[in-house]
């Protein structure tokens, strides 16, 4: 069973109020705690870290799912690859 309109996440991490690296640090943490294949929420704050956390984490081989605008803060969705490069 598929779902095409909403993912559901495995974790969920709040960063908002945390200033970039840092927020990038901490996700790219999290995923690698978390086993292949697994989708992490991330919520970030607008400006700086929504603009470079996504790019940061496609850098780095990590699959950005979604992102969404939630009024105030920014929900990405981000998934560990199940193979590493």
């Amino acid at each position: 069973m598929t779902q095409t309109n909403s993912l559901t996440p495995d974790a969920q991490l709040d960063l908002r109020g945390t200033p970039c690296p840092i927020n990038f640090v901490r996700t790219k943490l999290r995923l690698e705690q978390m086993a292949p294949g697994s989708l992490l929420e991330v919520w970030l704050d607008g400006g700086e870290p929504i603009e470079q956390v996504p790019d940061s984490l496609t850098m780095a081989g990590y699959n950005i799912e979604q992102i969404k605008d939630c009024s105030g803060f920014f929900s990405l969705q981000v998934r560990r690859p199940v193979t590493v490069q």
